[in-house]
């Protein structure tokens, strides 16, 4: 059976092993603020994702990286489907991906039910690479009280 379940920041040593654009005080701020996850079945971690919030609001995945032999055997698809009830739990009402315009993951993204919503061109020396495509999500709505509120 799969999960998700958070990824705390003394996991960074196993973590980094997946993770080769983050460093290490980007994950224990994305980990104390329980924006990574690992994937997981029974047999042990076959992926990870995490995300960030884009304007302190919307979900905003960064990465879903599955380990080699474990691709295109539902797993992504899943843990998406865990992920996006997470949202849906805690009262988001979209979701954001973003990949390559030359890597796959758009068409998978799509089958999902995420639809085209933006590009981004980085031509700026050090930085240039292929348009970096932005699809989004709306999520179903469900009524959430937190029962927190902030205190100034």
């Amino acid at each position: 059976m799969l999960q998700i379940e958070p990824a705390p920041p003394q996991d960074w040593p196993l973590w980094r092993a997946l993770d080769s654009h983050l460093s290490e005080e980007a994950f224990c701020r994305a980990a104390q603020g329980q924006m990574t996850r690992w994937i997981k079945t029974d047999g042990g971690i076959v992926g990870i994702l995490r995300y960030q919030l884009f304007w302190e609001t919307i979900p905003f995945l960064t990465l879903l990286l599955l380990k080699e032999a474990h691709r295109r055997q539902g797993f992504g698809r899943a843990a998406m489907a865990l992920w996006e009830s997470e949202l849906v739990r805690a009262g988001h009402r979209m979701v954001l991906v973003s990949t390559r315009a030359d890597e796959s993951a758009q068409h998978f993204y799509r089958t999902l039910g995420y639809r085209d919503c933006g590009c981004l061109l980085l031509d700026a020396p050090g930085y240039g690479q292929p348009a970096e495509l932005f699809l989004s999500k709306p999520l179903p709505h469900q009524l959430v009280s937190s029962g927190a509120c902030c205190k100034l």
